[in-house]
């Protein structure tokens, strides 16, 4: 189905009290970046996190949810109106949030 630019739009407004807030648009969704670590996404127009030990904590009543099939459980984040509190979350799941891994380039064939 994949998720309305108008959703990912709403979530980046929500996150706007946070500096260094990107975003990388893959297969009709949309990763969410923080500081350069992805800290979740969007899925079917819904805010799903990384489920660190942070998240678990502060959302301890939250669902899991698939992001997609056969990927890893997320953690649902069901309360995007309060921008003080997703800024609180991002900055305490940052230190556990796992480093982006660099992609590697393709090497030109050789003749």
């Amino acid at each position: 189905m994949g998720s309305r630019r108008e959703y990912l739009d709403f979530i980046l407004e929500q996150l706007s009290e946070l500096d260094e807030i990107t975003y990388r648009a893959m297969m009709g969704e949309y990763l969410i970046y923080y500081r350069g670590k992805v800290a979740g996404g969007i899925y079917n127009d819904r805010f799903l996190i990384k489920p660190v030990q942070a998240a678990k904590e502060l959302m301890p009543d939250a669902s899991f949810e698939l992001p997609y099939e056969g990927a890893k459980e997320m953690i649902l984040v069901e309360d995007v109106d309060d921008k003080i509190f997703l800024k609180t979350l991002l900055e305490a799941m940052y230190e556990q949030l796992p480093e982006t891994k660099k992609r590697k380039k393709k090497k030109p064939a050789e003749n």
